[in-house]
């Protein structure tokens, strides 16, 4: 973060960090270790080690993360590159990119509208564009403090054959957007707590990150490439709220001699403006291509009604879907309260539920 203020605070997600130009490349990185909570404006005064004791409340010491980097403008993050979530906070290392399809309808909002398609509200023209989104492993120390998320981000797959709804998750696996990245150095030989990152990863200090994949890295993500991959991206504004969808397919199951088809989506919700909304209820269309339109109506999403502020912008979860057809499409509402007791909605993208027609084994456990 080029051009930063030396020993400046900056708060992202519900951690502190600071950022000192005390590094020669770049300005330094430090983390409230003990847990989260919002150190007082004077934490803006802060020591290359600690706040001082005056001022620092109990419990609360930084310590050295590492050093922040310039930001890529173009090209990708390499395997290992360590980096702090813009939006959530959390420390974690990239694994491998993914190339998606981003289908954003805010770029497409002068374009004419069509008639009303079979998944739902008049449809823009969108075309996709390539975008770079990454696999990475959280820092487990950090999971704990990031309240924006609904549950610590985890990948699920199907389970096995004998339960057609059972799934597993790897917890502490998420998908990153390039620009959420802020990367940045350690001289730590092991600077994520993950169990799977020395399985993952190699120390190699000549190398730029110091942190090369392992081949147990390349052959896992080869034998899950199909339950792993992230391929499309929707994305639509409604007054200042931005909706983020990314569907993953998960496979088929067989119950009742039919077919089930399973997918998971995850949803971010940004407010892009300063006032305070509450969301309070959601509304869900599934159209499947066996011909059925099922409607889903509820409070909030997960069991909560996160509240979006300018010191909380962002809220994101992940659910789950299943279709008796190899496709279709969803798409819905969000309904938000102002502080005033009004209500908006906001539109949530429609996106398709895609299963891949190569599928030849579904997946039945974690493979190696």
């Amino acid at each position: 973060m080029a051009g930063c203020v030396a020993r400046r605070a900056l708060t992202v997600g519900s951690q502190w960090w600071s950022r000192s130009l005390a590094g020669a490349r770049g300005p330094r990185l430090y983390c409230a270790a003990g847990g989260a909570g919002a150190f007082p404006p004077a934490a803006t005064t802060m020591t290359r080690r600690h706040l001082s004791s005056r001022n620092r409340p109990e419990g609360k010491v930084l310590e050295t993360v590492g050093v922040f980097e310039v930001p890529k403008q173009n090209g990708k993050y390499e395997t290992g590159q360590l980096f702090l979530h813009s939006i959530f906070g959390y420390r974690g290392v990239v694994l491998f990119p993914w190339q998606a399809r981003l289908y954003d309808r805010d770029v497409a909002s002068a374009a004419p509208e069509k008639a009303e398609n079979p998944a739902g509200h008049g449809s823009k023209e969108v075309k996709g564009k390539t975008h770079t989104y990454y696999q990475v492993l959280i820092d487990a120390r950090d999971c704990p403090h990031i309240s924006q998320r609904s549950q610590t981000e985890a990948v699920t797959f199907l389970a096995n054959h004998d339960d057609s709804r059972a799934l597993y998750a790897i917890p502490g696996l998420d998908y990153v957007s390039h620009e959420d990245i802020l990367p940045y150095t350690s001289t730590d030989q092991v600077p994520i707590q993950h169990e799977l990152f020395e399985r993952f990863l190699l120390y190699d200090q000549t190398k730029a990150p110091p942190f090369v994949a392992r081949e147990t890295l390349r052959a896992w993500q080869e034998k899950n490439h199909p339950w792993l991959e992230l391929s499309d991206v929707h994305r639509e504004t409604t007054e200042n709220i931005r909706v983020t969808v990314i569907p993953f397919y998960m496979g088929m199951r067989e119950a009742q001699n039919s077919h089930v088809y399973w997918w998971r989506y995850c949803i971010r919700l940004e407010n892009l403006d300063s006032d305070v909304v509450q969301l309070r209820e959601r509304h869900w269309r599934i159209f499947s291509l066996s011909g059925t339109l099922e409607t889903v109506r509820g409070r909030g999403v997960v069991g909560r009604e996160p509240v979006l502020s300018k010191e909380q912008p962002a809220f994101q979860y992940s659910s789950h879907v299943s279709l008796q057809a190899s496709s279709g499409h969803m798409w819905g509402t969000f309904r938000f309260e102002r502080p005033d007791g009004s209500h908006f909605d906001v539109r949530i993208p429609p996106f398709s539920l895609e299963s891949n027609k190569d599928e030849k084994t579904p997946p039945s456990g974690l493979h190696w």
